[in-house]
């Protein structure tokens, strides 16, 4: 037997599932979080715009597995970039990112 509380928490939680696609569409962006190289990339950013060879040097890998991930950061729109010359600079995409990973850390240190 459900009581009226159980059939309007129903309610309320059909009324606010996302469609299909949007579910999609956000666990693939929660799969681009799965990897450590990329998340040691986004840290890097949180703090200042890089180059590919800064970021490599920072987070101890080659500039060709950097710029490997940062593509696909690219495509899952968590980064940016910018043209300075011949050198292209990074930065993260927008505060979005920057309070996921914050939020990320936070819940699992508590």
């Amino acid at each position: 037997m459900h009581d009226e509380s159980t059939h309007e928490a129903q309610i309320t939680l059909d009324e606010t599932m996302p469609d299909e696609e949007l579910l999609y569409d956000l666990a693939d962006l929660f799969k681009v979080f799965s990897d450590t190289t990329r998340i040691k990339i986004l840290y890097s950013l949180m703090t200042e715009e890089r180059r590919v060879a800064d970021i490599a040097e920072t987070i101890g890998a080659t500039q060709s597995a950097v710029s490997h991930q940062l593509r696909i950061l690219k495509t899952a729109r968590l980064v940016k970039f910018q043209r300075d010359g011949k050198s292209i600079i990074y930065s993260l995409a927008d505060d979005h990112v920057y309070t996921m990973l914050a939020q990320g850390l936070s819940h699992i240190c508590e």
